[in-house]
Order: structure tokens, then sequence, then C-alpha cells
């Protein structure tokens, strides 16, 4: 298993990708301590782990506390000698998009910044003061498609601050690697597309928005859920020992960095 006897934390776990990422942990292996700010989509969540043999306990914590969060890997050390491997899965507030900039008010500009970044800020801060301590961990941040769009799906796509917030993860992700590596510690962020089966209701909107996106694509289709867990499970784990300071491109050839 990729990931046996790690200690994890996922924060958002109860969302789309912090669940799915979560389940992918306890099945390679980890402990996984699943964080969020609502306690009861967090058990069922930890349900699910436990029925298919895993391992998992749930704490109640706001992402965007630095006290609190501090407090909580402090906590989570304590109790089980180390923290091996922390992912940051919050919003980045991307329900905000569709608003062209200048119609935007700078308050909804910025609130993805002042909430998905300051969280993944707090999270993987507090995870490096541990894991430099230890020599050891990895640190998963994430962002999303948004962060590079190529020209045709920025006409498309009114990002506003999401796709800022987006870009100056993958910037955060970048120098702090580049802070804590020859302490043993690596820093990844996984970058995905959008994610068509967490959408909901199939409109005619939500299904040509999705045939727009498609065809922009690579591969000729969106990525799935379970792939972005996969990915990120190995990126946590020793097999991606040589990968630090990257963006895990999970787009399907939306976007071709060089």
């Amino acid at each position: 298993m990729l990931l046996e006897d790690r200690i994890a934390v996922v924060y958002g776990a109860a969302g789309a990708v912090g669940g799915a990422t979560a389940r992918t942990f306890a099945r390679e292996g980890a402990h996984v301590v699943l964080v969020g700010r609502r306690r009861d989509p967090l058990d069922a969540v930890a349900a699910a782990i436990h029925a298919a043999g895993g391992r998992a306990e749930v704490a109640v914590v706001d992402a965007a506390d630095p006290e609190a969060v501090d407090a909580h890997v402090g906590a989570v050390v304590a109790e089980h000698g180390r923290l091996d491997v922390s992912l940051n899965a919050t919003s980045l507030r991307g329900d905000l998009q569709g608003t062209p900039l200048r119609e935007m008010p700078v308050d909804d500009f910025l609130l993805p910044a002042m909430t998905g970044l300051r969280s993944q800020f707090c999270t993987a801060t507090a995870a490096a003061r541990r894991m430099t301590e230890a020599g050891s961990g990895a640190i998963l941040t994430l962002s999303t498609s948004a962060a590079a769009l190529p020209g045709r799906d920025r006409r498309f796509h009114a990002t506003g601050g999401f796709g800022v917030a987006c870009a100056a993860v993958e910037e955060l992700t970048r120098s702090l690697a580049g802070e804590v590596g020859r302490h043993g510690v690596r820093v990844v962020c996984l970058r995905p597309d959008a994610l068509p089966e967490t959408w909901g209701e199939r409109t005619p909107a939500v299904r040509e928005a999705e045939r727009f996106m498609t065809d922009g694509t690579a591969l000729g289709r969106m990525p799935t859920l379970q792939q972005v867990a996969d990915a990120a499970a190995f990126a946590a784990s020793d097999r991606a020992g040589a990968v630090t300071g990257a963006v895990l491109d999970l787009t399907c050839g939306s976007v071709m960095p060089r």
C-alpha cells in the first residue's frame, strides 16, 4: 500500500475532493484525520472508511483559523507521534465566478484569497513546522485549472478572484517547498480541472459548459474524483519522493504547462 501506517490530515474532508481523497488514503493504509467545520458530514466519511476496514478519526476545526489549526496539528503529533501527510481540500470559493472583473465588487474579488488562500497558508505552514522538526513529510495543496487557463477559456469563463487565488496557491507551494526541502519535507500542488460529477443537476447550461470544457482537453474528457484522489495518494507517497515544488496537472490536457 502506498501510505501504510502514515498519519494523514485531510482538511475539507467532508467535501467531494476531500472525501474521495480521505477514503483513498485510508484504502492505501493511512490513518486519516478528517477535519472540517461540521461534524455530521465528517462522521459520514469516517463511517464509510471504517466500513471498508480503514482507520479514521474526526476533528472539527476551522482551517482558516491559524491558532486552531496549529493547536490541532500539535495534538495530532502528540497523540500519534508524527504527521506524515497534510492535504487541504477546502473550498477556494469557485462559486464567486461568473462576474466580469470590471463589474465585480472588490470584496467578492478578494474573498477567495481571504478564505481559500488563507486556509491553505494556515494548514501548510502548521504542518511544515512539525514536519521540519521531524525531518520528513508531504504537504499537498489544491489549486484548479483556473490558475492557468488558455485564452479560449478566459473568454468563456469569468473567474474573478478565484483564478487569482488558485495561482497564488501554486506560488505558495513553490515558495514553501524551497524553504522546507532541505529538512526532508516535500510540497506538491494538485491542479485538477472541473469535476462534472460534482455539478449536480444536469441543466442545459451545465451540459453546454461541460461540452465546451471537454472539447478543450487533449484527452477528450474531464478528470474524475477518483483520479484526483489517486494522484494525491501517489504525491503523498515515497514513490513521488523526487517531486516537490511542483504543480501536478490533472486537467486531462486542458492546460499543458511547459
